[in-house]
């Protein structure tokens, strides 16, 4: 007997481990069956479940249980990426925090090394073990590490194949550097945020005359580093002074007036200093004009001790340099203005201090080169994105991609395997011993060697990821068998850091597309649309929705809302209200259980007589076609609503309802024949739910068997799909039934619309029915009178005087109301509630055509007008049709 209420903190860890304990996940049970294959987006080792992580494995693993239960061989291949410096960050924290006393630089890099796998074995398994309780279906015994064994050895077979075909290389270029972890980091690790600083205005003379020039800068400390003035080559201003001289303030150092079109004549004074070592603009201008790199900034970003630089600010941390710089602008009589400026500031994600344009020596992947095969699939079609305007994206970053810095200044990571002869020549092998030979033929003799002490951008493991997974370099058979994978479900916000760069890896070196599919799924913001974060204190935590409400809840809600292109708009509440269908779903269970619905071994659809029978089976061929074509083509929210609809509506609302009197009738044929339908619906109702909601399916499937007496062939998450059988449909039952219940869905609303009291009894009056309306009136009479809160049904030629009308199926329906509500007060409480929204209405569209509004206000709060206004108008169309329906009635 099932319990009367369903437990999901107790049901779902068990089910896990026994589902774990089975190797239901793994890969190769079903070898007869097509591969169907998955790699999970690498979570970093340090990593916590987020609302992100939640629906992006989520909608994987609709997929995997999906495709799985269709009889494909699925491999759904985990693993976590070793993050460079994030993991970093989490053990020199640890080690500032353990009393030792000891940075990172005085273990040194082997001991400090050790500690990280430490801190790994110990603690870098936290995210993997919280999409265990999301119930994330992955092969765990595949799971796989950045970092281990084999994912290196891929690293570094590719490493070194791309030096030896010239697309790695190594080159002075300017990178995003973090002043705090002394290392390059990649744009990902950027964030832009809106700060308030100052442009300053500065006076540049022009050499040998009485003529200035005037740059503006947020930066000034960087003038230090000018080395040119770039003035538009079509601004007549100018014209005369292109190729003459300014001399630099506070240095006194002569750099020349350049004509580039990077200076726009409408902007400012239309004249831009230049800073080839501290501007990614600037860098390129001076590559242009062949202009000087002069860095004046330290890895620690003070100002450098050269003698370049006036000895005054030689050393000076940069943002006291600026300070100091200014002051004697200010004094010489160079500063002209300070005006007030708003600007995007770079900063570390991980650091929070200020990043700074850097010019550093660097290991480089020529990205160019490599974009090129992997546009031309996406072009042709290889590889897909869903949504496909996606592809856009994709398309204006490879086509003008710039040149891959792969090295970072840390030591937890793929040490670059490079190492430097005394002459600095370097030599470019997958081990040691192997560059030591190489030494030895270049230079004659045994030569000792000195180790790149760089590692890899955590990103050019990861580009790996599809096929280093599986094994390569090694022809592995898993890798023969599920390589290229079937679809990668991703955010937009890495295709560039990672979609792209797979491509381009795995185009490269398996000669194939790694995915023919991409699904971008959306961001997931609060209730009010708006991103979650910390400092705004909206974050949702998938860990305390789970623990609150199962995460067969969570996981419905996300799917359910998982509409392409568009973000999820998270509340509590709407997970509270699929938690709610998970209990409708299981009383739905109970109910049958009480009345003996039990799964009847060879049970034949085709043998149903009933009518009401009939329409359920039909309806739920309909139902699993609807789900299968959805899941088929990623649209997650169609698939969901489509089964939660049958669920909801179809079975528990319509059918249940309507088998009652069958339930409760003499009839033990029809007795026997409701139950065992009701039983083999609800089997089919586990099986189109199970990928949504996991652990509840399981659970049922289980407990209805032993009701039944019977043993399953399988735990449901390896039970078959079920293919679809059109013929099951009755078009004469479905025609039937959907007259009923239109019918009383009708009578329902009208009631409702006018203000009917629950307990009156209306009499229904079929105006000048047909023999079929009547026949249909006639079977399920009683049924429509219960469902209806009906006094009873009858056959008229006219409309009764003070009736109100409806038409379904062709059918006039008459409900005399005059002797149960006043018409004419609920006429007039119609016409103010009109009036109430068209006041409300007039308001919210004139909010929504203020231009004003519209540029001020937040997306979210724009978009939350719009709802309003579709709400408010689809409330006012309702209420207008009542209104209508009571003038027809006088």
């Amino acid at each position: 007997m099932l319990e009367k209420t369903y437990d999901p903190q107790e049901t779902e860890p068990r089910l896990y481990a026994a589902w774990e304990q089975s190797g239901a996940f793994k890969a190769g049970r079903n070898t007869a069956g097509e591969p169907f294959t998955i790699v999970i987006p690498p979570p970093n080792v340090t990593g916590s479940l987020h609302m992100g992580h939640a629906l992006n494995n989520t909608l994987q693993d609709i997929l995997c249980r999906f495709e799985r239960m269709r009889g494909r061989d699925v491999l759904w291949q985990p693993g976590t990426d070793h993050a460079g410096i994030a993991t970093q960050m989490v053990v020199e924290r640890q080690l500032a925090q353990s009393g030792e006393n000891v940075t990172r630089r005085e273990l040194g890099r082997e001991e400090f090394i050790r500690r990280v796998w430490a801190w790994k074995e110990v603690s870098g398994g936290t995210i993997t073990r919280q999409l265990r309780r999301l119930g994330a279906s992955c092969d765990w015994s595949r799971e796989r590490f950045t970092m281990d064994d084999g994912l290196s050895a891929a690293v570094r077979r590719v490493f070194v194949t791309l030096h030896k075909q010239g697309l790695i290389y190594r080159d002075k270029r300017l990178v995003n550097w973090d002043p705090h972890f002394l290392t390059a980091i990649s744009d990902l690790e950027v964030e832009s945020r809106e700060t308030k600083g100052h442009m300053w205005h500065i006076r540049y003379p022009i050499e040998g005359s009485e003529q200035s020039i005037v740059v503006a800068t947020t930066r000034p400390e960087t003038m230090l580093g000018d080395s040119g003035v770039a003035v538009h080559p079509d601004d007549e201003r100018y014209r005369d002074v292109v190729g003459k001289f300014v001399v630099l303030p506070l240095t006194g150092r002569r750099i020349p007036i350049v004509a580039d079109t990077y200076s726009d004549p409408e902007k400012g004074t239309g004249a831009v200093k230049i800073t080839p070592a501290h501007d990614f603009n600037d860098f390129e201008v001076g590559k242009r004009n062949n202009l000087e790199q002069i860095s004046v900034l330290d890895i620690h970003a003070r100002i450098v001790d050269a003698e370049f630089i006036p000895a005054a600010y030689r050393g000076l941390d940069r943002f006291e340099a600026r300070r100091r710089i200014v002051e004697d602008l200010e004094a010489q009589g160079f500063l002209v203005e300070v005006k007030d400026h708003v600007l995007m500031q770079p900063f570390g994600d991980r650091s929070g201090v200020v990043i700074e344009p850097m010019l550093t020596d660097q290991w480089y992947v020529d990205a160019k080169t490599l974009a090129q095969p992997a546009i031309a699939a996406v072009e042709k079609g290889d590889t897909v994105f869903v949504p496909k305007n996606w592809d856009k994206t994709y398309f204006e970053w490879m086509n003008n991609i710039q040149p891959w810095c792969v090295s970072r200044q840390l030591w937890w990571g793929h040490q670059i395997p490079a190492w430097y002869g005394p002459d600095g020549h370097v030599f470019v092998e997958e081990t040691e011993a192997e560059a030591l030979s190489a030494a030895a033929a270049h230079y004659g003799a045994a030569t000792p060697l000195t180790r790149d002490e760089d590692v890899l951008d955590t990103w050019f493991s990861s580009a790996l990821w599809p096929f280093s997974t599986l094994g390569w370099p090694e022809e592995t058979d898993v890798l023969k068998r599920h390589y290229k994978t079937d679809v990668l479900v991703t955010g937009f916000d890495i295709i560039f850091f990672w979609v792209a760069r797979m491509m381009m890896m795995g185009l490269h070196f398996m000669k194939e597309v790694p995915f023919h599919t991409v699904y971008i799924h959306a961001l997931v913001r609060d209730e009010k649309g708006q991103k979650m974060s910390k400092s705004k204190g909206n974050v949702i935590d998938p860990l305390d929705l789970i623990e609150k409400f199962g995460a067969d809840a969570l996981r419905f809600t996300l799917a359910a809302m998982a509409a392409q292109g568009r973000d999820i708009k998270l509340s509590t509440q709407r997970v509270e209200g699929y938690r709610n269908f998970t209990t409708k779903l299981w009383n739905a269970a109970r109910f049958c259980e009480m009345n003996e619905c039990r799964i009847v071994p060879g049970f034949a659809p085709a043998s149903v007589t009933n009518t009401i029978n009939r329409w359920l089976l039909g309806e739920a061929e309909r139902a699993t076609a609807g789900v299968v074509a959805a899941i088929e083509a990623y649209r997650f929210n169609e698939a969901a609503l489509g089964v939660y609809q049958f669920v909801w509506g179809t079975f528990c609302d319509w059918y249940l309802e309507l088998v009652k009197p069958l339930l409760n009738g003499t009839d033990e044929a029809v007795k026997a024949e409701t139950r065992a339908v009701a039983a083999h619906v609800l089997d089919r109702i586990l099986v189109l739910l199970h990928p949504f909601m996991p652990f509840v399916t399981e659970e049922l499937w289980a407990k209805t068997a032993e009701t039944a007496g019977i043993a399953r062939a399988s735990d449901l998450v390896l039970a078959p799909w079920p293919a679809v059988d059109a013929t099951i449909a009755d078009p004469a039952a479905d025609a039937e039934v959907q007259w009923v219940i239109d019918l009383v869905t009708e009578i329902r609303a009208l009631r409702a619309e006018s203000n009917v009291p629950a307990g009156a009894r209306l009499d229904l009056v079929l105006v000048a029915a047909d023999a079929v309306a009547k026949g249909r009136a006639e079977r399920h009479g009683e049924l429509i009178a219960r469902l209806a809160r009906l006094g009873g049904i009858s056959f008229a030629e006219a409309a009764p005087k003070g009736s109100v009308q409806l038409v379904v199926g062709g059918t006039t329906a008459a409900l005399p109301l005059g002797d149960v509500i006043d018409i004419a007060a609920e006429k007039k409480r119609l016409e103010k509630e009109i009036g109430k929204a068209d006041q409300e209405l007039a308001k919210i569209t004139a909010k929504l055509n203020n231009a004003g509004f519209i540029a001020k206000a937040a997306p979210e709060v724009v978009e939350e007008q719009r709802e309003r206004a579709d709400e408010t108008a689809k409330l006012r169309a309702k209420l207008a049709d009542a209104l209508a329906r009571l003038n027809a009635s006088l």
